[in-house]
């Protein structure tokens, strides 16, 4: 079942470069098609999923910004930690 944790563990993982944006966008849209979403905010969680889905054409892409907002609207805060590269 995708729930709000989940979607909110992927973006993560691609803002930390631990996965490519074809790879959060194909697990995006293969959550979609199987349509197994967290029954207590099912339009939410699809409208988000959505978005990522959306964010390998060029013309919508996907911002840092955009990540925020749906990570604030799945009920995080981001914090960004940088270290000096090596």
């Amino acid at each position: 079942m995708i729930t709000k944790q989940i979607i909110a563990q992927q973006l993560l993982k691609y803002l930390n470069h631990q996965i490519t944006l074809a790879v959060l966008v194909d697990w995006a849209e293969n959550s979609i098609m199987q349509g197994n979403i967290e029954p207590t905010e099912p339009r939410a969680l699809m409208q988000i999923l959505g978005r990522i889905g959306a964010a390998d054409v060029k013309e919508f892409g996907l911002l840092w910004e955009d990540c925020d907002s749906m990570m604030h609207q799945l009920g995080y805060d981001i914090k960004v930690d940088a270290n000096l590269a090596a």
